[in-house]
């Protein structure tokens, strides 16, 4: 049974990323888009085959061949659009972040199990394989006791001391509620956060932050680094930032009998190497660079997740669970202290 999508937003990441992937992916049907202005949602049906579009999200919403939304809108209208499209009864997958608090984040929980549908959040690096051999390599003991983990993912332009201005349609990346009181953490951060609690399958339970944000003078942080404590004990870092031209955006974990080299996996494609040197495993693997590889698998492991009534690899408690994390780590930057992860009950 092919699953039908709806497009909720047509900006650049549904554009070059998310639509053209759907558009090769198995079971897989776009069949509505939705933005506010109906000259850009005919445009961008136009441009994708897509049937219908609409200015309005009832009407999309309305749609009997619509089973999912897929919502990549500016952060501080994911919550409110994923509760009227759960109410609908249709599935959701929403970019990260998955909201701008963690109430939202729970609220958007709760709306979706209430209305019997699944939810999914954007954290595509889960897909790449790379990642979870990792992940299976820590599971099954291959590195012994985990001691550190570390994942970074930072951009930027040489020349460029700070990154430019964003805006017209985008300028919403500026005002601290609607991004979510973050920025480049809400940009790849949380990417890394989510990453690095898939590989060691526990959450952060303590971060301590330092930014070049979150104060009254410059609100919204373009670069971090946090380390972290999950709730094993084991520790890490994460890192990003948007100036940092001509990065490497890694993740390492070491352990006891050996350890892991994600050399460039953090990035929007399928990229980069998987390196590996214990006692019992030793191994490595590169991946040819695709835009769309990483989007396509997604898609087709949420697509299945409707059709055998699984939970999805990248579900919504995952994504609550950054939520709290990102907020833990924003507390901390602006406090100057360590700060333990509060979670939400759902």
């Amino acid at each position: 049974m092919a699953i039908g999508w709806g497009i909720v937003s047509t900006g650049n990441h549904p554009d070059r990323k998310v639509v053209p992937a759907m558009n090769i992916s198995d079971d897989t049907n776009v069949v509505a888009a939705y933005s506010r202005d109906m000259g850009r949602a005919e445009a961008f049906a136009q441009k994708h085959r897509i049937a219908n579009a609409y200015d309005s999200l009832d009407d999309l919403l309305a749609n009997p061949d619509v089973d999912a939304v897929f919502i990549s809108s500016p952060n501080f209208v994911h919550a409110s659009q994923t509760i009227a499209a759960a109410e609908a009864g249709k599935h959701v997958l929403t970019e990260k972040p998955m909201a701008v608090s963690v109430n939202e984040a729970a609220d958007m929980v709760r709306a979706c199990r209430d209305n019997g549908v699944k939810l999914g959040v954007g954290f595509q690096l889960r897909f790449h394989p790379g990642h979870q051999q990792a992940r299976q390599l820590i599971e099954d003991g291959t590195l012994g006791t985990i001691s550190m983990i570390q994942g970074q993912w930072c951009r930027g332009e040489r020349g460029d001391i700070n990154p430019p201005t964003r805006t017209g349609l985008n300028a919403w990346w500026g005002v601290p509620e609607m991004i979510g009181n973050a920025s480049t953490l809400m940009g790849t951060g949380v990417h890394v956060m989510d990453l690095l609690q898939y590989l060691m399958d526990q959450p952060v339970v303590e971060v301590a932050a330092l930014t070049d944000g979150q104060t009254a003078e410059n609100p919204l942080e373009q670069a971090g680094v946090v380390s972290i404590r999950f709730e094993d004990g084991t520790l890490g870092s994460i890192v990003c930032g948007r100036r940092v031209p001509d990065t490497e955006n890694d993740a390492m974990i070491y352990g006891s009998e050996g350890r892991i080299a994600l050399r460039g996996t953090l990035w929007e494609a399928m990229t980069g190497s998987f390196d590996v040197v214990s006692e019992t495993v030793n191994t490595s693997e590169t991946y040819e660079e695709n835009l769309l590889t990483l989007y396509k698998l997604q898609t087709e492991a949420f697509n299945r997740a409707i059709q055998n009534d699984e939970t999805f690899h990248s579900s919504g408690e995952d994504g609550l669970s950054v939520v709290e994390l990102t907020s833990a780590i924003i507390e901390s930057a602006r406090t100057g202290r360590a700060v333990k992860v509060e979670r939400a009950s759902v």
